[in-house]
């Protein structure tokens, strides 16, 4: 916590008790009930009135330097406090007025007699005309306004929830966000429907509030003339001075703040722009910079003023302003594209080496991307590319998944792709490709979208899924629709993070593996010097580990894998053999993640008679492999591929679960062209956990 934060929760604790915190909310609650019922002097309705616009003023101000309407979430609460505050000053007052108005204009206090003398002079017709601007104004322009945006933002954020929460989930599956991260993701959206929701509401407040002021003014004056006339002996004349200059000064003095607190309201639902600057930056920035704008506004002001009859210094003198100001916005875009051109100068051509030497030997990077020239800006950070920091945020769910730290990307343009185009390269030849569009967002079917929608038709590259591409316009529409909207650079990020996943196990070498044992080392020093490299070679360990990462198994585990490996060294240095052991040894973890939870393990099973051949064909090929008859093969590969696709259009992740023997051979076989299925042994099978066979493989004549 830094100090600063410290300082300040130090001065609120000084000066606001814990203890009581908790009950100044219910205290001031009841404390405006009590107004309504209970006489006040003219000093505590001066001290009521002074606060209620000190409050507003506070309100107003910080409505103007919110940055979003959320930092400001407990706007629908002030308005309702505000709005009771009011209304029982409204009450108080016109208590004191009616029992005392006939005493003096100071019967209600100086706030009251202020209001009603100072501002509009004293005149009943002019203080009446000025309190029913001020209600039309606050009640037909601002208050209607923002209850509107209040209404269809918050049906919109209602209607946007479920496609925000699906594009929060696409970002933690690709890597791009942490859990803790989505969580606090969600929370905001959560909190978002429920402010706007609770804006629309509050925003009846304020206008009941303008129709009560209304007719409180209109009830008080007759009020006032009835108790004068009849209950004080007064004739009329004296009687409308006496009661009707307090109740427009009591009306004036209420419809201010309440035009105040309005105003608010407009500034916080109205407020779009960056996240990151206040309402008067965001003026200033988007109104005050176009110097031919500038240039153009003075230009016409300083022909109007040179119109006779117009006020012509007045024209003149704001027409020069805005010329200063466009020649100072020029002046200092003239020095801030200075630099930028002098670094655009190409440096001087450098004299070519007369003999080639090592240096020119460009080793070739193990993993890259090129991007056409339209995807720069995606990678530059000056530009506010979000590529970069994408990448590093994958490379690091990468490693607390698969278990070990992928190499980095090396990123550069290629003009010989299309503009919109990028690939991906491990050890310099082409894994992936893909074409994006910068600026717009890919929508992308699910499967369960409730309509269809304009754009430019493409498919996600990561998963071949149907998408199109549609202007930031439209991706309110496409999340409420039910697509999963992305951008970009998210679309290049989810695609590379399916690339690694894929070839985790090429990118496992050998200075991945020695950082592995290093790091182990760390935890479990004697485990690494006994086994590597005494007992089993470098080369070796990184082999089993590449086999266990072509078919998806995560090395989290090292110690595990280790101390398989210091078990079985002895006996055998075959890697696939040792990974054998290992994948028994990994059993429960491998299973878990194929399916999780306790209950039964749904699995499709060989025919003993297709079994019994397959067995022969491993016999006949020393014990690692052998050869499948190409019809047998064809009848094997058909029948697995489609019982897997059932198992996955059921939600269950295909499993075909054989005896040891035949595990090894049949996952290389069906590998290619089952990718989804995962081939697991009876022995890596734990024992906590029962099977049930979906289905079984046929025999060869089935």
């Amino acid at each position: 916590m830094a100090a600063g934060e410290r300082a300040l929760i130090d001065w609120r604790t000084w000066f606001v008790p814990a203890k009581l915190r908790l009950l100044a909310a219910p205290v001031f609650i009841f404390a405006v009930l009590a107004m309504m019922v209970l006489p006040l002097p003219p000093f505590a309705l001066d001290l009521f009135f002074t606060f209620n616009i000190a409050m507003s003023v506070v309100v107003l101000l910080v409505a103007m330097y919110t940055v979003r309407p959320l930092d400001f979430s407990v706007f629908p609460t002030v308005l309702l406090v505000t709005t009771l505050l009011r209304l029982s000053l409204n009450v108080a007052s016109t208590r004191v007025v009616l029992l005392h108005g006939h005493t003096g204009p100071d019967a209600a206090g100086r706030v009251i007699e202020s209001f009603g003398h100072f501002l509009v002079g004293g005149n009943m017709a002019i203080g009446i005309v000025v309190f029913v601007i001020l209600v039309i104004i606050n009640f037909v322009v601002i208050t209607k306004g923002a209850g509107r945006i209040a209404e269809v933002s918050a049906r919109f954020t209602l209607d946007a929830m479920p496609g925000k929460q699906m594009a929060i989930d696409a970002d933690l599956n690709a890597g791009l966000i942490d859990e803790a991260q989505a969580r606090s993701r969600r929370k905001e959206i959560a909190q978002e429907a429920d402010f706007y929701g609770a804006m629309d509401g509050a925003s009846k407040f304020v206008r009941g509030d303008a129709v009560a002021g209304i007719l409180i003014l209109f009830i008080n004056i007759i009020g006032g003339l009835i108790v004068g006339v009849v209950g004080h002996g007064m004739d009329l004349s004296r009687a409308i001075d006496a009661y009707v200059i307090l109740t427009i000064g009591d009306g004036l003095v209420a419809q201010i703040p309440a035009l105040m607190v309005s105003i608010a309201a407009g500034m916080v639902m109205a407020r779009v722009g960056e996240e990151s600057m206040d309402l008067g930056g965001l003026m200033i920035q988007q109104v005050f910079t176009n110097p031919r704008v500038l240039a153009l506004s003075a230009g016409i002001l300083v022909l109007l003023g040179m119109i006779p009859g117009m006020p012509n210094f007045v024209f003149l003198l704001i027409g020069g302003g805005l010329g200063w100001l466009a020649w100072k916005r020029w002046t200092q875009e003239r020095e801030e594209a200075a630099p930028a051109a002098a670094e655009a100068v190409p440096p001087p051509p450098r004299e070519e080496a007369v003999e080639a030497s090592w240096d020119d030997v460009q080793p070739v990077d193990v993993l890259g991307l090129e991007v056409g020239y339209r995807l720069i800006p995606l990678v530059d950070q000056a530009q506010g590319g979000e590529l970069l920091k994408r990448i590093r945020g994958l490379r690091k769910r990468f490693a607390q998944e698969v278990g070990f730290l992928p190499t980095p990307v090396h990123i550069r343009d290629n003009l010989e792709l299309r503009p919109n185009a990028y690939r991906i390269l491990l050890k310099g030849v082409e894994i992936g490709a893909g074409e994006v569009y910068p600026g717009q967002f890919l929508a992308i079917n699910p499967g369960q979208v409730l309509g269809t929608i304009e754009g430019r038709p493409g498919k996600d590259p990561a998963f071949g899924l149907p998408a199109q591409w549609i202007d930031a316009a439209l991706r309110e529409r496409a999340h409420a629709l039910g697509y999963t909207v992305v951008d970009a650079a998210t679309v290049i990020a989810t695609h590379l993070n399916q690339v690694l996943v894929e070839h985790a196990a090429e990118l496992l070498g050998r200075e991945e593996t020695q950082a592995l044992l290093d790091r182990i080392k760390k935890e479990s020093p004697k485990l690494v010097e006994d086994l590597v490299p005494t007992v089993v070679p470098v080369a070796t360990v990184q082999k089993v580990l590449q086999y266990l990462l072509e078919e998806g198994v995560a090395i989290r585990d090292m110690r595990t894998i280790l101390e398989t490996l210091a078990e079985w060294a002895a006996k055998t240095q075959d890697p696939v053999e040792l990974t054998s052991r290992v994948r028994e040894a990994l059993g429960r973890a491998i299973v878990q993640s194929l399916t999780p939870g306790s209950g039964k393990v749904p699995v499709l099973m060989l025919d003993p008679a297709l079994e019994r051949i397959l067995m022969q064909a491993v016999g006949a090929g020393g014990g690692k492999a052998g050869a499948i008859e190409p019809g047998l093969a064809d009848a094997l590969l058909r029948q697995t591929g489609a019982a897997a696709q059932r198992l996955e259009q059921q939600g269950q992740a295909p499993i075909l679960l054989v005896p040891p023997q035949l595990r090894w051979l049949l996952a290389r076989f069906l590998r290619r062209s089952v990718p989804t299925l995962r081939v697991i042994s009876t022995s890596e099978m734990p024992e906590e956990r029962s099977i049930e066979i979906v289905e079984m493989i046929g025999s060869p004549a089935g």
